[in-house]
């Protein structure tokens, strides 16, 4: 799905890699079991950061700020990837796993929102639901690429954006960017 919230936004932003943003905002995500994600090399780079304190779990590789993967907790079985983020960009990822079949929150997207993106998109809602369950009843969770299975906590660092960092990064996002993207 293609997600257009001005914290997907944001958290390109933070990074400063707009560059992955397609052209009005969105981050196509593909998500994924965790158990289905490893990394075979690079773990040493890979730190999270949170736009508040109850947000998602966002990690990304330091040494180039690549995003690789979005998680809400150990108890919800999903990693959402990038695909603008891998070689090739949301075309190669398209070609492997079927182009976006939906896009939400697009109230936040950049000039017209993209055709469907502003309503409750319920079909895919469901999906979405349906995916996780499936991935939780099947033993899909674990190993989980971000998480330690017990204590439930996360494998690597994680930094929590204060409220007012969360602020400073709120006019380049949304129907309307105030300033362009510097890095």
């Amino acid at each position: 799905m293609v997600c257009y919230c001005d914290d997907c936004q944001a958290f390109a932003y933070h990074l400063g890699r707009a560059d992955l943003l397609n052209a009005k905002g969105g981050s196509d995500i593909v998500q994924v079991a965790p158990s289905t994600l490893t990394f075979v090399q690079g773990q040493n780079r890979i730190v999270g950061v949170r736009l508040s304190p109850k947000g998602l779990y966002r990690w990304y590789a330091n040494c180039c700020n690549t995003p690789v993967g979005n998680t809400l907790s150990p108890s919800v079985p999903f990693v959402g990837i990038l695909a603008q983020a891998f070689e090739g960009g949301a075309p190669a990822v398209d070609e492997a796993t079927g182009p976006p079949i939906g896009a939400i929150l697009g109230k936040y997207a950049i000039g017209e929102p993209p055709a469907g993106s502003t309503g409750l998109n319920l079909s895919l809602i469901l999906r979405a639901i349906g995916k996780v369950l499936a991935w939780k009843m099947g033993g899909k969770a674990w190993p989980h690429p971000f998480f330690k299975r017990e204590p439930r906590e996360p494998i690597y660092p994680i930094t929590v954006l204060s409220r007012e960092q969360r602020e400073a990064l709120r006019p380049l996002c949304g129907p309307q960017p105030n300033a362009q993207a510097t890095g």
